[in-house]
């Protein structure tokens, strides 16, 4: 109730804005029985126009009351009576809303926009008598008007009046002029009627109508196609195609009906001839295959014959990326993801700028781990598509893989220069965390901790910044207590992740808390699934600082089995005990 309600509030709403354009207009009609002294109209006027301004600044309780007071100096004024039923509405008032708009509307009738609020609002109080009364006086009052009679097409619709409706639409169609639209609709409603006679008269007489537009043609072939009328359907798009050899719609419609027919051979054969025409526009062809696609999975059959189809598209000289996208995203929905790459290459070679296409080739690329592939994809997509921040992040990553960091922070850099407001902060951060980790692979610590400490303006939860970034301070025995606050947050948010808890260890290590440390990195050797060679050295560290040297010479011992060559690992194995880097 609360939503008609609303709608019913937009539909005045829209009408209150012509009021005091039409203050002229009202004044002529609603003096017919209550006339007012220049004085009455100088004061009426005053306060309906303060209502108004207070209605603007949402000083609603104020407003009403101001609109109760013209009611008082004019108590049939329409415009403060249409107003007024505003508020009644919104509180919910639904009878003294309703009287007030009738009381409006009754004195000012050829006021359009109050006939249509009240109508309206006969609709949602299921008043259909009386809304159907006022919507056909109101199609008589303004003849220039179409809402009244769609209004009414509506009503009769919904109670299943099919005369009316007919009736209803000759009157539109007699404004409007012949369309295929009303006639489709006058087709249908005979349909329901079981007049079939007259409802292929109806497309026949559009056809009448129309008679150099092939298209209305194809329509009446469809129509007697749909309801059983096969042969005459036939002969219609024949003689539609002697017109038009390429006529697209006669060459599908004529593929639909030796696929109805069970003429399998020559409904494939039509196809072909359709999509394998060169005249036929790629929208129209993309729609067809559209189309296929649907019959296709319906029916229920495999994806052979589909595919087939579009090899055979994909043969010609395609200079449009529409069939090949269409064909790549058909092959995803399949599973066949190796056989779309070479398909979305050809998309992204036709509209470089085809970002969706390029997310897919890099998604593909990503999962075989291939970061040469990525970085062949994203390079030319930051150049076509320089807003897209995905890909540079993901060429930053490639980059990363193959060990480029000055290209990291190229990219980065790049970037940085195209966000904006709406950009994903997270996103910002991130890069921002890889230029971190990049400089710090170059040396550059201060550098580094400059672009972890941006990361976290973007995004104070990145766990990736926070823990290398208290891991590199950890390692230079440096700003220990931010280290460790940094690194809890990410063992607090990631309590399984073998990594953090080894950062956060090793930073307990660091400030002495030796049997602290201990309890962590226990936690980061279960949860390691393989083995790092940097957790058993640490871990064997630790174990050392709490007493206990034998359990620390085996995991030194484990961790150079793992390949840690660190001539202070093997320091520590010869001497059998701890000595700091």
């Amino acid at each position: 109730m609360m939503k008609n309600l609303l709608l019913l509030l937009i539909v005045l709403s829209l009408a209150s804005c012509d009021t005091l354009r039409m203050k002229g207009n009202a004044k002529r009609t609603t003096g017919q029985e209550y006339q007012l002294s220049p004085e009455q109209q100088r004061k009426y006027d005053y306060f309906f126009l303060e209502a108004m301004r207070l209605k603007e600044k949402k000083e609603y309780t104020a407003a009403f009351d101001l609109l109760k007071h013209c009611l008082e100096i004019h108590p049939n004024a329409s415009s403060a009576l249409y107003e007024i039923a505003q508020y009644y509405m919104y509180l919910k008032q639904v009878p003294q809303g309703q009287a007030a708009l009738e009381k409006a509307v009754e004195n000012a009738p050829d006021n359009f926009w109050y006939s249509q609020g009240l109508a309206a609002l006969y609709q949602q109080q299921n008043q259909e008598d009386k809304a159907v009364e006022l919507l056909e006086a109101m199609a008589v009052r303004f003849p220039e008007k179409l809402d009244p009679l769609f209004n009414l097409l509506d009503i009769y619709g919904r109670d299943g009046k099919y005369e009316q409706m007919i009736a209803t639409l000759d009157r539109i169609e007699g404004k409007m002029g012949k369309s295929e639209q009303l006639s489709m609709e006058k087709f249908r409603i005979y349909l329901q009627m079981k007049d079939d006679k007259k409802a292929f008269q109806e497309i026949e007489s559009l056809v009448q109508e129309y008679p150099m537009d092939m298209r209305y043609q194809v329509i009446l072939g469809d129509v007697y196609l749909q309801n059983g009328k096969k042969e005459e359907a036939y002969n219609i798009y024949q003689k539609v195609l002697e017109t038009e050899p390429d006529n697209p719609m006669a060459l599908y419609s004529l593929a639909s009906y030796y696929e109805q027919t069970g003429q399998k051979d020559l409904y494939q054969q039509q196809l072909d001839t359709l999509l394998l025409n060169k005249k036929v526009l790629p929208d129209i062809k993309l729609n067809v295959m559209r189309q296929v696609i649907v019959e296709n999975e319906q029916a229920g059959k495999d994806s052979v014959q589909v595919i087939g189809l579009f090899r055979k598209v994909m043969q010609q000289d395609v200079d449009d990326p529409q069939i090949p996208m269409l064909f790549a995203q058909y092959l995803l929905s399949k599973n066949m993801e190796e056989d779309a790459v070479p398909v979305l290459e050809q998309v992204v070679d036709l509209d470089p700028m085809n970002k969706a296409a390029r997310l897919m080739l890099v998604s593909a690329a990503a999962k075989k781990e291939d970061y040469k592939q990525i970085i062949k994809v994203c390079e030319p997509g930051i150049e076509a598509t320089p807003e897209a921040l995905e890909f540079y992040y993901y060429l930053a990553i490639a980059y990363n893989q193959a060990e480029q960091p000055d290209s990291v922070l190229n990219v980065c850099r790049k970037a940085l220069e195209h966000i904006t407001d709406e950009s994903n902060k997270e996103v910002v951060s991130d890069f921002h965390a890889m230029m971190g980790d990049m400089y710090y692979q170059k040396k550059q610590t201060e550098e580094a901790y400059a672009a972890y400490d941006s990361a976290l303006v973007y995004n104070p939860s990145n766990i990736t910044a926070l823990n290398n970034y208290a891991y590199y301070l950890s390692l230079e025995r440096r700003d220990l207590d931010k280290a460790e606050e940094m690194s809890y947050k990410t063992v607090k948010a990631e309590p399984n992740n073998a990594t953090f808890l080894d950062t956060y260890a090793w930073i307990l290590f660091e400030k002495g808390k030796y049997e602290e440390a201990r309890i962590y990195i226990d936690n980061a050797i279960k949860s390691e699934e393989e083995k790092s060679s940097e957790v058993l050295e640490h871990c064997g560290d630790i174990y050392f600082m709490t007493g206990d040297a034998e359990s620390a010479l085996k995991y030194w011992q484990q961790s150079l089995e793992l390949g840690n060559d660190s001539e202070i690992l093997k320091k520590k194995i010869e001497q059998k005990k701890y000595i700091a880097e």
